[in-house]
Formats: C-alpha cells, structure tokens, sequence
C-alpha cells in the first residue's frame, strides 16, 4: 500500500481491527453484522497471524485454525504461499478502506456535498476524486486527522500487518507487484484530493503527505513513541501546516482545538 491516508470507504466488512485486537478482531468500522465471506474469514485469519506470530507464523494449518474452519479449507481457496499472500493483502486493502465512512470523506459525498456535486461523480469513482469539485482545506484537514488518528489508536494492528506485508513484498518481486498495484487504490483518490484543495503540484505534494503519514505512522506503532500517540487536535495542526506549507495559506487548528503543545511534553508522539 503506497498511501495510510483516506480512500472512497470500499468497506463494511465484518472482522476489521478492534481498538486493541488484532486485524480480524470484531468491531469494524462500518461493520453491518453480516457473517464474513469465507475469503473474508482467511484474510482476517491471516492478517490476525501476522500481527501475532509475524511471517513465519503464517501457513495454511494455522489459517484454518484460527478461522475455525475445517483443515484444508485454505488451501483450497489459496493453494500457493503466494495466493495465500495475495489474499492477506487483498484483505488489508480492503480493512484500510473502511476507516473512514463515506460521509466523513471531503469530496462528492463528504460533509458540505451538494446534489450537484454528488451527481457529477462518475459511476464507481473513489468519494473525493472529482475534477473540477474544489475541496476546503479545512475540510481535508479534518478528514487526513481523524483517519490518522483512528490508524493510530484504533487500528494499530492494521499497520503492523502492513508492515509484515510490505517487509515480505521486499524479498518476493510477484508480491511486490501485486501489493504495489493492490496499494495503488489509495494514491488516486488522495492526488485528486489534493489537487482539488488547490495543490499546482498535486503528485509531489500528495507525496510529501504519504511521507508524512507514514512516518509518523511508523513511529507511534512500531517505533521509539509506540508507548503513546498524539491527540487529534495534534495531528490536525501537523496537517495544517504542512498544507499550508505546500498550497499557501492555512487553517489553524479548529474551533475550541488546542495544539498541545504547551505543557505536553512528557515522551508523546508529536505530530
């Protein structure tokens, strides 16, 4: 996956991460109750295993087991390591879609979108990606700090499974393939964003946002600030000034929104 930030929501899946269980956890964002697909249960399963046990830990025996499904069953359905992979990845994708609902994404269907605008979306296009539809940033401000925000306190699971997969990707030029195009969904959606909050340069800065993102991501689930993260507040004003910074002019933090800044220096994760 190229991009941490948020995508048109493809979601609703039951087996998303919980606010401290693994990715196959109960609990998912836009979860309707409905039971898992069997595709759905191996991808959970695999991703669960991945975040306990890591790459090693991930065959098709342990998949059944943990999906309580009868032996067999994932080989069935991914008869290689490879389609085996494919299918954890294809799962993340999905999972890391569903963090934020269609209504809380900037764009045709997000907060603020007209008729008009909603009628202009293409069929099957991601929310947000309209040309020509200009996003506040403010609005995307608040949308790239509530999904980072959620990544980071709900859903860490998802970025440790990411990581193994992305790690794994490294070392399997046919996963790297697969995980870079399966990745590629988020980076449409968050170039066209971008350039419709007024970015002239739209694929360099959403980069810079990618790089920011991940970093920070990085940092408060797998590196030295893993023991806390920064507020939603915190992470809306790294946002804004890092907006501002690339299209000019910026928001400030939202009403009755603190930076934190003072008197919260006790070892946090800054945005």
């Amino acid at each position: 996956m190229t991009s941490a930030t948020p995508s048109a929501a493809p979601p609703g899946a039951a087996g998303s991460p919980g606010a401290s269980g693994a990715p196959g956890a109960s609990g998912a964002p836009g979860s309707s109750g409905s039971p898992a697909s069997r595709a759905d249960r191996i991808g959970d399963a695999a991703l669960d295993l991945l975040v306990e046990r890591g790459m090693r830990g991930l065959t098709h025996r342990a998949v059944d087991e943990r999906a309580g499904l009868p032996q067999g069953s994932t080989s069935n359905h991914a008869r290689t390591r490879q389609a085996l992979l494919e299918t954890a990845v294809r799962r993340q994708v999905q999972l890391e879609s569903q963090v934020l609902t269609p209504d809380e994404l900037p764009g045709a269907a997000g907060p603020g979108a007209t008729e008009g605008t909603r009628d202009r979306a293409p069929d099957g296009a991601p929310d947000g990606a309209l040309e020509g539809v200009p996003i506040d940033t403010d609005t995307l401000v608040d949308a790239l700090s509530l999904a980072l925000h959620r990544y980071l306190t709900d859903h860490r699971a998802l970025l440790v499974s990411r990581y193994e997969l992305a790690l794994e990707a490294t070392r399997r030029p046919e996963l790297r393939a697969f995980f870079d195009a399966a990745g590629s969904v988020f980076h449409g959606p968050l170039v066209a964003m971008t350039a419709a909050a007024g970015s002239p340069e739209p694929e360099r800065h959403a980069l810079s946002l990618i790089a920011w993102c991940e970093g920070l991501m990085f940092s408060c689930a797998a590196g030295s600030f893993h023991a806390a993260v920064p507020s939603r507040a915190e992470l809306r004003t790294g946002f804004d000034e890092l907006l501002r910074g690339m299209l000019g002019g910026g928001t400030g933090p939202g009403p009755g929104e603190s930076t934190g800044a003072a008197g919260d220096r006790g070892g946090r994760c800054r945005a």
